[in-house]
């Protein structure tokens, strides 16, 4: 399962000028030996449309920083330098797109996802952005496209939701990290009246998927809810790609031209990342691990590295980005578990089987199909994780 790897590639990247603080100890990340194992596991399993969506996100994260919205600028540079060229993203990116079979719909077939083909669309942006052949239109027609179809095309709830499933109005808490992102670096890129509207609309996303899957007064958000197959359960992966989707559109609205216009939206979505952190920690387990349905009890579910991971890469990140620590402790402790979780191929142990997402990767098997939440972690973990006040490491701020 690609769920906790993709996870963690934002978690760790906390390497930035300007240390918060001094720190008595510090955690060490993962050498580059075990980087490159994570990193080729990553690439043999991600097959689907959101596996490669999530893997190009956290290869920009991770290799490329000044390029992705964390650190770098909106839009980023045009002409890329040698030593800063996300070869590897451009390169999976464009060929996402010479395989279009539908020149008018999404980038990729998202097996019934409306939003997991659009996870791919922010790298297809790169791509277009730094084009050097300027007389070829198709990475700026197939984005295009891609946003058409998911403000005008995919079902929507009377609210205005746009639905996950392209066969039913559903909402699922994934959406948030595959499509928001997506529509706000879309926004962020085109600027202007359009580019606000598109900003806004993103945000207004998450707004909606917060109300309906976060309305039970616990703080997390529910997984599947609406139409035929619903899982009303907290789990804890959903309630990662809530976060981690909702940091990703909090600084790209930060990094745009409109910041300024759209602060109040900026501090909605710190505190909703916060609700969630705040919630999903309270079940952490001594050993640092969270539970696959975070709130059940271990006779009805079982621990569950990827969401552990997933939910730690938020905290990390939500505490760069506010210079606010109350989760850094939980999520070291967490990272602590990870790292021993990560066998000496880079797989990680004890994910959640993605096709059912209530059972447990089988033991022992690491095929893609079985085995697509391992590689990510590694990858987030190349920086060391450094601890804050009253905690154990030190963070440091990205620039703003």
């Amino acid at each position: 399962m690609v769920y906790g790897l993709v996870a963690l590639f934002p978690l760790l990247l906390a390497a930035w000028p300007g240390a918060v603080s001094a720190a008595t100890t510090a955690q060490t990340g993962l050498d580059d030996a075990m980087i490159a194992k994570v990193k080729a596991n990553l690439r043999q399993i991600a097959t689907h449309s959101w596996e490669i969506g999530a893997e190009l996100e956290a290869l920009t994260e991770l290799e490329w920083p000044t390029l992705a919205v964390f650190e770098g600028s909106l839009p980023p540079p045009s002409q890329l330098v040698a030593s800063d060229n996300a070869t590897d993203v451009i390169s999976i990116a464009t060929q996402v797109v010479r395989n279009i079979t539908d020149p008018s719909g999404p980038l990729i077939d998202g097996d019934g996802a409306v939003g997991d083909p659009a996870s791919i669309g922010q790298a297809v942006l790169l791509a277009n952005w730094t084009r050097t052949n300027h007389s070829d239109l198709s990475l700026s027609y197939a984005a295009t496209n891609q946003l058409n179809y998911l403000l005008e095309d995919a079902p929507r709830s009377q609210q205005g939701a746009i639905s996950q499933r392209a066969d039913q109005v559903q909402l699922w808490a994934d959406f948030v990290y595959m499509a928001p992102p997506f529509i706000a670096y879309y926004g962020g890129m085109q600027g202007g009246d359009e580019g606000l509207s598109l900003l806004k609309e993103a945000y207004t996303q998450c707004a909606l998927y917060r109300e309906h899957l976060n309305n039970d007064g616990s703080g997390l958000w529910k997984h599947i809810v609406w139409g035929s197959g619903t899982d009303l359960n907290h789990w804890g992966t959903g309630n990662g790609w809530g976060a981690a989707g909702m940091l990703r559109v909090l600084r790209t609205i930060q990094r745009s031209e409109h910041a300024k216009t759209l602060a109040s939206e900026t501090e909605d979505l710190t505190t909703w990342v916060d609700e969630i952190l705040t919630a999903v920690w309270k079940f952490q387990h001594s050993n640092g691990t969270l539970f696959n349905y975070i709130d059940q009890e271990a006779t009805t579910t079982f621990a569950d590295t990827a969401s552990t991971a997933l939910l730690a890469a938020s905290s990390y990140r939500y505490a760069t980005l506010t210079g606010k620590f109350d989760h850094i402790a939980a999520a070291s402790k967490a990272f602590d578990l990870i790292k021993a979780s990560l066998t000496d191929d880079g797989w990680l142990l004890g994910t959640t089987d993605p096709l059912t997402f209530s059972a447990p990767s089988k033991a022992g098997t690491f095929s893609p199909k079985a085995r697509h939440s391992s590689p990510v972690i590694a990858c987030a973990l190349r920086t060391p994780v450094l601890v804050a006040p009253g905690s154990t490491a030190v963070l440091r701020l990205p620039p703003t």
